[in-house]
């Protein structure tokens, strides 16, 4: 699968923010601080998802429908189950 650069770049401000928090903590920063942090990544990490896995369904069933080896409705089916699955 070729990743987006969009992706790419949500990945590379996630661990921005992930060495952020480290250093918070290393700093000894007030723990509401640091959650508050902490959920921001996760909520970032989960919209990334979202975009790895619309674009990988989008050329999935468009490569299903090309060839006719696969059900589009199975591969739709298992990206909810992944997404759901990652909750």
């Amino acid at each position: 699968m070729d990743y987006s650069p969009k992706a790419i770049n949500r990945m590379k401000r996630i661990e921005g923010q992930v060495r952020g928090v480290l250093k918070m903590m290393e700093e000894g920063k007030d723990c509401k601080d640091v959650v508050t942090q902490m959920s921001a990544i996760r909520t970032a990490i989960d919209r990334t998802m979202g975009v790895v896995v619309s674009s990988n369904l989008v050329s999935c069933v468009l490569e299903a429908e090309k060839s006719g080896n696969e059900d589009p409705q199975k591969l739709v089916d298992e990206a909810v189950q992944l997404l759901v699955k990652s909750r």
